[in-house]
């Protein structure tokens, strides 16, 4: 195991490396200008323009301007072009609020899922499976914009339950669950629905298919309970595909939270990104994007790591 994880981790590095090649060539191919995002049109012509692109060290050749980049970013010196401070400083900023946001989201969704999915199992065919499909379908068709505007709408706008925008109230220093439950509430709704499904789906898929296996037939065969037959054999064997899943939407939760963290007025990772890509922040878009991909393959060696543990069968080495 060990060795298995050692070797997954060079060959990460890599990987790593070209995706920032990739991601720097992207962005800097990408059309805009970081100048005017940075001083208006009327005082960047009085500027000099040659001088800021300097400082900025926009004026070097596109491969020292990456190699340069890099060495400060893996040093932690790499500076935002437009708040003109490390960019490792701005991510841990923005980090706890979509890290609690992603959390909660993943434990809810995981909470509704997996239950429903035992539930369409046992009760397949019948009402119950047919209302559990048209919840995932309608999950899976609204866009995530809409459904957090309609929760707006409803209980910010008309009935005024739940604060409409933050995830912490005013003046909070720290990161008090108990004082961000309101506000977490229609954001962890709304990534929910767009999780559950995929979840629902493939836990129901995979306990269809243990169901059918030999030993759930010999497990009943012996008389042991139907939630025995459920959830000691059935269950655990289910949810390999489920990890699977998990270990894909962590990454996607942490980087990709944008729209909702945008509408919500929630001072996040995802939120930076869209600010960032708007105002050609090169340093803060390139760390972001270094930081999702490794996200995603540490959570690839995770998922190995679970399956193994859900599965004695499976060896990693």
């Amino acid at each position: 195991m060990t060795q298995y994880i050692i070797r997954r981790l060079y060959q990460a590095i890599p990987i790593l490396i070209g995706i920032s090649f990739v991601s720097f060539l992207i962005i800097m191919l990408a059309p805009g200008n970081p100048l005017n995002s940075l001083y208006p049109d009327y005082l960047l012509k009085k500027m000099d323009q040659t001088k800021i692109r300097e400082q900025l060290g926009l004026d070097k050749p596109v491969a020292e301007q990456y190699l340069d980049m890099m060495g400060k970013l893996l040093t932690g010196k790499l500076d935002s072009f437009v708040e003109r401070r490390p960019v490792i400083d701005m991510i841990a900023e923005k980090l706890p609020a979509t890290g609690i946001l992603a959390l909660t989201t993943m434990v809810l969704s995981l909470l509704v899922a997996i239950p429903l999915a035992i539930f369409s199992t046992i009760f397949r065919g019948s009402k119950i499976d047919g209302a559990i499909d048209i919840f995932t379908l309608v999950g899976i068709s609204l866009p995530s914009f809409f459904i957090a505007l309609i929760l707006l709408l409803v209980f910010s706008e008309k009935f005024h339950w739940l604060p409409s925008s933050g995830i912490r109230p005013l003046g909070a220093n720290g990161y008090n669950l108990l004082e961000m439950l309101p506000y977490l509430v229609m954001p962890v709704i709304v990534l929910s629905l767009g999780e559950m499904p995929a979840l629902m789906r493939y836990a129901r898929s995979g306990m269809l298919e243990v169901m059918r296996e030999d030993y759930i037939r010999t497990a009943r065969a012996k008389g042991v309970s139907e939630r025995l037959v459920i959830f000691r054999h059935a269950l655990p064997n289910a949810l390999i595909p489920v990890v699977c899943e998990v270990g894909l939407l962590i990454p996607w939760l942490l980087g990709g939270t944008a729209i909702t963290e945008s509408i919500f007025g929630i001072s996040g990772l995802g939120r930076l990104a869209v600010t960032s890509a708007i105002a050609r922040d090169y340093p803060v878009i390139l760390t972001i994007n270094l930081y999702v991909s490794a996200l995603v393959l540490l959570s690839s060696i995770l998922t190995d790591i679970a399956y193994s543990i859900l599965d004695p069968r499976i060896r990693l080495g």
